[in-house]
């Protein structure tokens, strides 16, 4: 099984911030393929099914984003057989809105719920950032991923959120080294 974790946070007030465009990935990959994402467990919410032949389990950790690792890791202690058998897909300030880039491991690069993950399950594990963009205005950082896309960035986001599914479809049906060679690096 292939595990793909979106990261985020939960609740309503988050539900569309730029810190939750691991979660829009996952929605968007669960209303493309009718995988229902509503089953409790693991510290947060999975939905089981296939992409692109591949046997998946999307999930959102929902203990908030900078203690996402215990989540992850417990998931991945019950289901994960191999550690390349796991895609974590999170926002990036420091790829322009509308920009993908799949690593097959790293750095957290400054991003707190991949900092956590990294901390609970080791830097080897394929990760899909999507670009959310910084502001131009200096301001802190959390204020700025934890406000909502504005109606202006709509669309981008929209087409962002479908080369994201595109990348994850490639992951499973080619590998990391091909979807990162067709997805952007």
């Amino acid at each position: 099984m292939k595990i793909i974790v979106g990261l985020g946070n939960p609740g309503l007030r988050y539900r569309n911030t730029r810190h939750n465009a691991g979660f829009l990935a996952i929605k968007a990959l669960s209303r493309k393929y009718r995988l229902a994402v509503r089953k409790k467990g693991f510290g947060g919410e999975y939905g089981t099914g296939h992409i692109a032949r591949q046997e998946v389990m999307l999930f959102q950790p929902l203990t908030y984003m900078n203690l996402s690792g215990g989540a992850v890791k417990a998931v991945c202690s019950s289901r994960l057989a191999e550690k390349s058998d796991l895609l974590v897909i999170s926002d990036d300030v420091n790829l322009p809105l509308g920009r993908i880039r799949l690593r097959e491991k790293g750095s957290s690069g400054g991003h707190n719920g991949l900092r956590s993950v990294i901390d609970m399950m080791g830097p080897d594990f394929a990760r899909l950032r999507i670009g959310v963009g910084r502001s131009g205005l200096v301001e802190d950082m959390s204020v700025y991923v934890l406000s909502p896309f504005p109606r202006r960035e709509r669309a981008a986001l929209d087409e962002v959120l479908g080369k994201a599914v595109e990348c994850v479809e490639t992951w499973l049906a080619k590998g990391t080294e091909e979807a990162m060679r067709r997805c952007g690096q």
